[in-house]
């Protein structure tokens, strides 16, 4: 009934807590409001798109902070991947209005259906050449451009958020996460009085005729499609440095509201990311884009976004800061290779919000941020970090919070104790950085970096916490005998689909004089344990500094261990009348299993390896019985009443 028991904390645990935590849920969500995206099935099977590779986007465009129109062009330069190619189709919702596109001065024909601009070429293309064209374009963007007045500051603001699929809803692009642009210009005109803020340097403002002016930024590094901004409003420019070691020092730059108490009310939290950033390019690698900047711009609501050496925040709270930065080099730097993988983006990012708190607040500070990540994990019992093809489509599991973002930082924190060893941990990140830098990534390819630096195979860790699902929870027996400590573990797992955990456990004994803690390897669903110990146990805890994604368990002091572990397994129920349960305590082995008569005499045999049996004694008369059972060197015996 214990087993039974467990089950039942754990459905009042999701029951007690899921809803309330579901009530508190955190909007570090890139998904505004209720939005969910439905991709164009015709886009996203458009083998046209593959016919090319991006080497970088110019956009020239014109807008303001008073709504989401927008006017002018986009310059883009590809590469020709097909021979002979004679149209070239490029990603651009339907509802925006193409006025004329441009090659070498001449104007060609096109046409516009279903998120999709086919271009008609002048002549067949040769492979490898490079081919580019200018768009011009205007529209209000279904999705991708927001805009709001902020009536704290009392400010209008205007941005652009394109994660996972809307930046072809502003802009044309190729929606595919393996053909990052070489580089990118993001040139935006406004009005005088108003800043814009974008990716890489603000290299010139420019003054135009009618009280505008055009800020140009430029980026020399390679980009996603999706990491491509701009952020408009009346801004302030709070500039500062950070200085990482052995580097040269990296400009932060910030976009905030033009308004002292602005300032005065970020100011702290803003210089904040100078330590941030050297304490990432410590452990992670340089700073992906030093030569250029790291910068906030300020937005009125939504979410925060990572856009590509500037991202767009709501507020500058200190682990959503350290969130953001991180995704410099997890998710912009290294991007995950399909949206599946997201965890290569998100994961990590959110487990840098614990890294920042371990080495720039406390331990206890991060101990209590992993606590609240596994209580959003626990969530999802059935969940899988990993994103099934067929949901890869779905913003909504894409961005789930509790499994992307919570569940994603707690199995890199898992990964962290299964080595064992720091060095190589923060090695296996650096390398990776420096693997897949510029580039994207997969899940199965961090693993592969993983245990190469550590020499360790991990296919049994990623099988059954990255592409597995669910989580395991235990039922603790432990007591103590004279100089010997023993411990019974039984893991349950929330779902079928991963039936065991193999895995690490720590145990922490407390004593009089003071504790210790003990680390084993639960690799069955039923082991034993035994501690040679120098005085008497007080109390036991289970994963006390927090390593292990576990689910609601059960610990019981055992006041007679001997009788409890000796015997080696429970009979139930007793007395019995059609059958009766045998609950061995240990590990899958094989065992012989006779039952007797009161007088001796062998009534039945059996040769059995399973952790419980049900024997069937309808057949038997009424009376008392023996359970006689051998394993390896043990034996064991216990009685029952047949009534």
């Amino acid at each position: 009934m214990k087993q039974l028991g467990l089950i039942i904390v754990f459905v009042l645990f999701l029951v007690g807590n899921g809803f309330c935590q579901f009530l508190e849920f955190e909007k570090n969500i890139k998904v505004p409001g209720n939005y969910l995206e439905v991709i164009s099935q015709k886009s996203l099977n458009n083998t046209q798109l593959q016919d090319y590779d991006i080497k970088w986007y110019f956009l020239d465009l014109e807008a303001d902070n008073l709504s989401t129109n927008l006017k002018g062009s986009v310059t883009i330069l590809v590469e020709i991947g097909l021979e002979g190619m004679d149209k070239l189709v490029i990603e651009l919702a339907s509802n925006m209005s193409v006025d004329s596109i441009v090659i070498n001065s001449q104007s060609r024909p096109f046409t516009h259906d279903e998120d999709l601009l086919s271009i008609s070429l002048v002549n067949p293309q040769v492979r490898g050449d490079l081919l580019e064209f200018q768009i011009y374009y205007h529209g209000q963007p279904s999705q991708g451009v927001y805009q709001a007045f902020d009536s704290r500051w009392g400010v209008h603001v205007s941005w652009t958020l394109s994660e996972p699929f809307s930046a072809k809803n502003w802009f044309p692009c190729k929606q595919d996460l393996k053909d990052k642009a070489d580089s990118s210009r993001v040139f935006i005109t406004i009005g005088d009085g108003l800043m814009a803020g974008s990716n890489g340097l603000l290299k010139n403002i420019v003054p135009l005729a009618d009280n505008k002016v055009r800020y140009e930024w430029f980026s020399s590094y390679p980009i996603e499609y999706y990491l491509i901004s701009y952020a408009i409003s009346d801004y302030q420019d709070y500039s500062f440095y950070a200085h990482p070691q052995e580097t040269d020092s990296i400009l932060v730059q910030n976009f905030i509201y033009d308004d002292p108490s602005c300032l005065n009310t970020f100011k702290n939290d803003l210089e904040e990311t100078s330590e941030l950033i050297e304490l990432y390019s410590s452990l992670y690698s340089k700073y992906p884009f030093s030569d250029e900047k790291y910068g906030h711009c300020l937005v009125s609501s939504g979410s925060y976004m990572e856009h590509q050496t500037m991202s767009t925040m709501k507020d500058f709270v200190y682990r959503i800061v350290a969130h953001e930065l991180a995704h410099q080099w997890f998710g912009d730097q290294v991007t995950c290779a399909s949206w599946q993988d997201i965890w290569i983006n998100e994961g990590f990012a959110s487990y840098s919000e614990y890294i920042a708190l371990e080495n720039l607040r406390s331990l206890e500070d991060a101990v209590a941020w992993m606590k609240n990540a596994h209580a959003y994990a626990l969530e999802r019992p059935l969940g899988s970090v990993y994103i099934p093809l067929e949901e890869s489509g779905n913003v909504s599991r894409i961005f789930d919070y509790r499994l992307s973002y919570k569940k994603g930082a707690a199995i890199i924190h898992m990964l962290r104790f299964e080595m064992d060893d720091d060095l190589a941990f923060f090695e296996t990140l650096k390398e990776f950085q420096s693997t897949f830098s510029d580039s994207v990534a997969s899940g199965l390819d961090f693993q592969e970096v993983a245990e190469t630096v550590s020499g360790m195979d991990l296919t049994t860790f990623f099988d059954q916490w990255y592409f597995g699902k669910g989580f395991p929870s235990y039922e603790i027996n432990w007591g103590q005998v004279g100089d010997t400590l023993q411990i019974s573990s039984r893991q349950i797992t929330s779902t079928a689909e991963t039936p065991l955990f193999r895995m690490p456990l720590e145990f922490k004994f407390d004593f009089a004089s003071g504790d210790t803690i003990v680390r084993v390897y639960q690799d069955e669903a039923v082991e034993s344990f035994k501690f040679k110990v120098s005085e008497y146990v007080l109390n036991l805890e289970l994963d006390p500094r927090t390593f292990s994604l576990i689910g609601p368990s059960i610990l019981n002091h055992k006041n007679e261990p001997d009788i409890y572990f000796q015997e080696g397994f429970k009979l139930y129920p007793n007395p019995a009348s059609d059958q009766i349960i045998l609950d061995f305590y240990g590990s899958v082995t094989s065992r012989l299993i006779r039952v007797l008569s009161s007088t001796g005499q062998k009534v039945l045999e059996l040769d059995e390896e399973d952790l419980v049996l049900i024997l069937d004694i309808n057949d038997l008369p009424s009376g008392i019985y023996i359970i006689e059972v051998y394993e390896k060197n043990s034996r064991w015996m216990k009685k029952f009443v047949k009534m």
